[in-house]
């Protein structure tokens, strides 16, 4: 009985294991993705096309204070203004194991131009990808390199602890980890349209 649980539970790590390897692969430019219109695309094609064909935006004559509703369910990030919807986006929240926590949120800061500082690639001196897709907390940094954080553009911080809205690669599926992504149209119309203490609501 005690070997076929040391089985079971050998089993069980290598099956963890395998699934950690598997979310690695999500970040790789080869991988190819069932686009929401049921096409094959990868980050090396214009895949955001795609979704932004989902999202719109109708809210530059419209007056009220601003609201973000997210849903993790429908894959969207809603815009109010005061309560009348102006626009939605489509999103890629976090994969499972990252997880986008459900809650009310406000935007903390903002900023155009911005990097993660925990995920990203090493790099050698000459700015050269040495190791990608990098975790800092996890991933050993080579001697020699240097941690480059991955580009969050027109980045909206609804969390101390890492979580925002930014521009990323959306394949139609939860890929992040833990972040909203969204197309870059619509990040840069949400980016300047909200202001510090908006309020972010994430629903399942």
């Amino acid at each position: 009985m005690k070997t076929f649980s040391r089985f079971v539970l050998a089993g069980l790590v290598l099956s963890l294991a395998a699934c950690a390897d598997y979310d690695r692969r999500l970040n790789s430019s080869s991988t190819s993705y069932l686009g929401t219109d049921g096409s094959l695309f990868s980050q090396t094609t214009n895949a955001g096309k795609v979704a932004e064909s989902k999202s719109y935006w109708d809210g530059d004559d419209v007056s009220g204070s601003p609201s973000i509703v997210i849903s993790l369910s429908k894959q969207t990030a809603s815009f109010y203004k005061g309560n009348k919807l102006v626009g939605v986006s489509a999103i890629s929240s976090g994969r499972d194991g990252f997880e986008t926590p459900p809650g009310r949120y406000k935007i903390l800061e903002k900023k155009i131009e911005y990097r993660s500082n925990l995920y990203g690639n090493y790099v050698d001196a000459n700015g050269e990808v040495v190791v990608k897709n990098v975790s800092v907390k996890t991933d050993p940094m080579p001697p020699g390199t240097r941690f480059e954080g991955a580009p969050m553009p027109y980045w909206m911080r609804l969390s101390s602890g890492g979580v925002g809205m930014h521009q990323g690669f959306l394949p139609g599926v939860p890929d992040s980890h833990g972040c909203i992504r969204m197309p870059e149209k619509m990040a840069k119309i949400y980016n300047q349209t909200v202001s510090i203490g908006t309020p972010v609501t994430i629903e399942m």
